[in-house]
């Protein structure tokens, strides 16, 4: 299997697994948000806070999706490499807030890791593409 579908397999699936947490959080926030790894939630209606993560969780995959969907290959390998910096965010939340380890590291921590492996093979895989010399412009005589 060539790098080109290695790369576009895990994507997809990172797409996938991203859209369907945060859809999670928008559908049904109070049951989902034990799974994120902070010790305890706001009391009263804090359900639009966890909403708003949701929100995020979607538009992130949505970008990484219409970047592969239109084959901007290059693209897609910086966009991982920047969205990794939420799930490395929301580890470092976890884990200041005195969350679970287990969680900060497992889930959000290997998730961050796992994007940043990801868009390094597809930059790999796009080095040639973007260092490929242009064709000589003819020079008038």
């Amino acid at each position: 299997m060539s790098l080109k579908k290695i790369n576009t397999v895990l994507v997809a699936a990172f797409i996938l697994f991203i859209l369907w947490f945060g859809a999670e959080f928008i559908l049904s926030p109070g049951t989902t948000a034990s799974g994120f790894g902070l010790p305890s939630w706001p009391s009263g209606d804090g359900d639009g806070f966890l909403i708003i993560k949701g929100i995020r969780d979607v538009v992130l995959a949505l970008v990484l999706g219409i970047l592969l969907v239109t084959g901007h290959r290059r693209a897609l390998g910086w966009a991982l490499l920047v969205e990794a910096l939420a799930a490395y965010g929301d580890m470092a939340t976890v884990l200041a807030h005195h969350g679970s380890v287990a969680t900060a590291l497992g889930v959000h921590g290997l998730t961050a890791t796992l994007m940043v492996v990801n868009g390094l093979l597809i930059m790999r895989e796009t080095r040639k593409i973007a260092a490929a010399p242009t064709a000589p412009v003819p020079q008038p005589v």
